[in-house]
């Protein structure tokens, strides 16, 4: 009895080391088989492309004949996050959005620069060797501080800048975020799964609902990414700011944000909206960082909206 007893509890014990382990596998495996499927049932198409330095994984779908809008994640996000607010643009134009040198499937690599300018000019080679001249270009977070300078840098190829929630300007008030950066720490390098909770709240205001395994999946994955995510930070938050180059922002452009945004605070609105000319702005009380994934359909219908009221492009090739 003793001996069966014995057996059974190193059964046990095995299958909860054993259910340790693959639990964020399992987590990972489910995320990544219903982002395919959203992607599929949506239109977008997982591809690739040599832009010398490096290999870009990005989705493409709707009408290649049409404008194409260009979609940028934030800092330690991926492509994924753009899908369920991309699908409601995918009859009227073509769209692109890329996994950034350092996220997603493009990858990590120690030697590359992740400062906003070198970001903006691998968008440059991307859309050479995709053969598109011009684009809307929309991004979120750190996203938007590369819209606003590959808008700048590059006017004659940017018909339109969205900036949702952007960094790339000095707050008038101090984000939570910032807070804690002033004390010394960095929200995104996440040592444990509390820590990880914590970051993930203040991400957003009203998050899409996820499985607790996907969550840790999540979770697992930004503790073994934390040295990465470390050095892009540092790269990206050491690129000058875009204080006194706005007035430089000329294309038609639009800044949406979420009032409850912990990570950079809507004061900076002012910042924009005061240096660029004819900024229009949306702002959602009730909505944090992430507009696109918090409130997909409404933040699509704005962008939508701002798109219709500007001049038809010439085309998309050279």
């Amino acid at each position: 009895m003793k001996k069966t007893l014995g057996a059974g509890l190193i059964l046990i014990v095995a299958l909860l080391i054993w259910a340790q382990q693959t639990y964020p596998l399992i987590g990972n495996y489910v995320y990544r088989g219903s982002m395919a499927a959203e992607a599929a049932l949506y239109g977008f198409h997982k591809q690739r492309a040599d832009i010398g330095e490096l290999e870009m994984v990005f989705y493409r779908g709707g009408n290649p004949e049409k404008p194409t809008l260009l979609m940028l994640h934030g800092y330690s996000a991926d492509k994924d996050v753009w899908l369920r607010f991309a699908r409601h643009f995918t009859d009227d134009y073509q769209v692109i959005i890329p996994d950034m040198a350092g996220h997603g499937e493009t990858g990590f690599s120690k030697e590359w620069d992740y400062s906003i300018r070198a970001q903006s000019q691998r968008l440059a080679a991307l859309l050479d060797t995709l053969h598109v001249s011009k684009v809307h270009i929309i991004g979120n977070s750190m996203g938007g501080f590369i819209s606003a300078d590959f808008a700048i840098r590059f006017p004659e190829r940017t018909l339109s800048a969205t900036l949702v929630d952007p960094a790339g300007v000095q707050s008038p008030q101090p984000s939570d975020m910032e807070v804690m950066l002033a004390a010394g720490k960095n929200p995104f390098e996440i040592h444990n799964l509390d820590e990880f909770r914590a970051f993930y709240a203040m991400t957003m205001a009203r998050p899409p609902w996820m499985p607790g395994m996907v969550l840790d999946a999540m979770a697992e994955k930004y503790m073994q990414r934390r040295e990465q995510l470390s050095k892009i930070f540092a790269d990206f938050a050491h690129t000058g700011r875009l204080d006194n180059q706005l007035n430089a922002l000329t294309v038609p452009s639009l800044l949406m944000w979420g009032g409850k945004d912990r990570l950079i605070h809507v004061s900076s609105a002012e910042v924009w909206q005061h240096g660029v000319k004819d900024m229009q702005v949306a702002i959602w009380d009730d909505i944090g960082h992430m507009p696109m994934l918090e409130i997909p359909g409404e933040s699509a219908a704005r962008y939508l909206s701002f798109l219709q009221q500007l001049p038809s492009p010439e085309g998309n090739t050279p």
